[in-house]
């Protein structure tokens, strides 16, 4: 395969406003790989970056490429990098802890203070033609994961890490509020470990899909009551009022596991109900050491990444591909394929 001089990127240059560049493919560190870029999902992360410029108090204050849901083929390998991973399919892991710190030595490289994670300021992330990235986080897929399929492992490795946390079993009774892309996904995990689900959100849309994708239940809150017997919430939202009545509807000893972030980091909860009940409750960072589990599991069909698929964008589409979530609600996962010969700005 050919390392190419120049790649492509989607380059964020202000709030809302995307230009593609053409810039000098990177130097490898002995350690990494060059992938050539496939497929990109987009994020509810990088809709925030997109149209807010800030997640929290991290603020985008120089050009960024967002995106960090990829997959693709290395084509190129450092000096200390086998020569036989070249041409090898991967699903890439976007954050790239030191290795070196007490939480990276305890295993919980998630919880790094110096990750590198894509597509969060100031590293640019995978809406490009080649990304460079350690060898370690380029796991290899199985042909029977298409490029986007493959791309989705990462929010598939974020609901693994939740269902996990919450130590989630056959018969467990689970509350997932949320019916996004990861709150699709913690359903169909859960219910791989065998648990009965229930699934909670505003949008029929999306509550359609939790069923086709096996929900035992679909509840709006605004109309419906939740059920009242849960061995377990995941909080996939964010929404201060999913969290709240989540909680409530968990039976003494039951554990809450809160994924989605709130828009103003704070949320008020029942501190009666949480003692009373001693309910355990955590929250989730990403995740860590899921990719070789998360890659085997959708690759037996028992989680179906397809179905969130809802559109494909060229590198040059970027900008409508950022925009689409927040203007459609049936868009669960658009895609970007940076390989199409498209070089429109936005």
């Amino acid at each position: 395969m050919t390392v190419p001089a120049n790649l492509r990127a989607a380059v964020m240059t202000a709030v809302d406003t995307t230009v593609v560049e053409t810039r000098p493919v990177p130097a490898l560190a002995p350690h990494e790989v060059l992938v050539e870029i496939r497929a990109v999902g987009v994020c509810g992360s990088d809709v925030h970056w997109y149209r807010d410029g800030r997640i929290g108090s991290t603020r985008v204050e120089a050009p960024l490429v967002l995106g960090h849901e990829a997959s693709g083929i290395i084509v190129g390998v450092g000096p200390d990098v086998p020569d036989a991973r070249v041409g090898r399919r991967v699903a890439l892991e976007p954050g790239v802890p030191c290795g070196l710190c007490a939480q990276c030595r305890k295993g919980r490289y998630n919880l790094c203070p110096d990750v590198r994670f894509f597509a969060t300021p100031p590293i640019d992330g995978a809406f490009a033609t080649h990304v460079a990235v350690a060898s370690d986080f380029a796991h290899d897929v199985p042909d029977a994961l298409d490029d986007d399929e493959a791309a989705l492992i990462e929010p598939l490795a974020v609901a693994l890490w939740a269902v996990r946390k919450a130590a989630v079993g056959i018969g467990d009774r689970v509350l997932v509020s949320g019916a996004g892309p990861v709150g699709l996904l913690v359903l169909q995990v859960a219910l791989a470990a065998g648990a009965e689900v229930c699934v909670s959100d505003v949008s029929a849309e999306r509550l359609a899909v939790a069923s086709d994708l096996g929900a035992s239940t679909t509840a709006d809150p605004r109309t419906d009551s939740l059920p009242t017997d849960r061995t377990v919430l995941i909080e996939c939202s964010g929404v201060a009022a999913a969290t709240r009545s989540g909680v409530e509807a968990l039976e003494p000893a039951g554990r809450a596991v809160l994924v989605g972030m709130a828009a103003d980091g704070e949320v008020t909860l029942p501190l009666d109900v949480l003692q009373s009940r001693e309910i355990v409750l955590t929250g989730t960072f990403r995740y860590a050491n899921q990719y070789p589990d998360a890659i085997a599991l959708a690759a037996s069909r028992r989680v179906n990444l397809r179905r969130l698929v809802t559109s494909a964008h060229p590198l040059g589409g970027v900008h409508d591909a950022l925009l689409l979530p927040g203007r459609d609600r049936s868009a669960l996962k658009p895609m970007v394929h940076p390989q199409q010969d498209e070089m429109t700005t936005a």
